[in-house]
């Protein structure tokens, strides 16, 4: 069942007179993790903007088609209210810290005062994070201190405190070290079997290619392609509309053409090697 709807969306920014979104429709099914990927000024964080509702809401511009969360239009719900059903982490994990907290454990619990949780739910569910994105360490030290794979982890445990149905991870890792962004996917697969729904806008696609359900490419604005990781990520299409496949898919494409299964990663890779033997 969809959670979240777009339907034939396009939007043009203020004093532009060109859509930078155009014709989009797409469903998200409820704990599926979608990969998008696509060139840059492709249009991906502005879809994010508005699957959140900050446009036309914040940004202004215009706006037509119909974005639904669980069925029902999202101008129907206040921002601070979507909030709590779909959350966002930014490129940026530096401009996520709310500035307003001394402690990473202080951070992590901002959003739920806001909510009003109650104390005592507010200090289990804190504690439940600080092991999960492997923060024991980090609790008592000021956010800002931390370097910015450990902002990175703060930000999305701020998110995720909230317990929203659907995460939107904008880049993610685009900042970060191999080591940080390993602790990020490996997150994002906790996430998944927790049951959210994750739309994450990445260009690493050998690490998409691994944790996926399905990808989307987006191209000037468009949804060009869309479809079970498998068939997108070894269709080399991709790389017309400025997006990458996994290095594996690439030289196996190289190699031997699009011959019977083109493996994404290197484990398949090896599996289907080994049964060739």
């Amino acid at each position: 069942m969809s959670i979240l709807s777009l339907k034939n969306i396009q939007y043009t920014y203020p004093l532009e007179t060109e859509p930078v979104i155009k014709n989009v429709s797409l469903d998200l099914e409820a704990g599926k993790v979608y990969g998008v990927i696509g060139g840059n000024e492709s249009g991906k964080t502005t879809l994010c903007n508005i699957m959140r509702g900050f446009i036309p809401e914040l940004y202004k511009g215009t706006l037509s088609g119909d974005v639904l969360f669980n069925g029902k239009s999202i101008s129907e719900y206040n921002i601070g209210e979507l909030a709590a059903h779909i959350g966002y982490s930014f490129q940026n994990p530096f401009t996520q810290i709310s500035g307003v907290k001394e402690t990473v454990s202080e951070e992590i619990a901002y959003g739920m005062e806001n909510l009003g949780v109650p104390r005592e739910k507010m200090i289990q569910r804190v504690d439940e994070l600080i092991q999960l994105f492997q923060l024991d360490d980090l609790k008592d030290k000021n956010p800002f201190e931390l370097s910015g794979g450990q902002k990175q982890r703060v930000a999305l445990a701020s998110i995720v405190a909230l317990d929203p149905e659907i995460i939107i991870l904008d880049e993610p890792t685009s900042q970060l070290d191999p080591k940080s962004t390993e602790d990020i996917f490996k997150i994002v697969k906790h996430l998944k079997k927790a049951g959210k729904t994750i739309f994450l806008v990445e260009h690493k696609v050998d690490l998409l290619a691994e944790y996926c359900d399905e990808i989307l490419v987006m191209s000037a604005g468009e949804l060009v392609m869309k479809g079970k990781t498998t068939e997108i990520l070894t269709d080399e299409k991709v790389v017309q509309y400025g997006g990458q496949l996994p290095q594996v898919t690439l030289y196996f494409l190289q190699a031997f053409g699009n011959q019977g299964k083109v493996p994404l990663t290197v484990a398949e890779a090896f599996s289907l090697l080994k049964g060739s033997e």
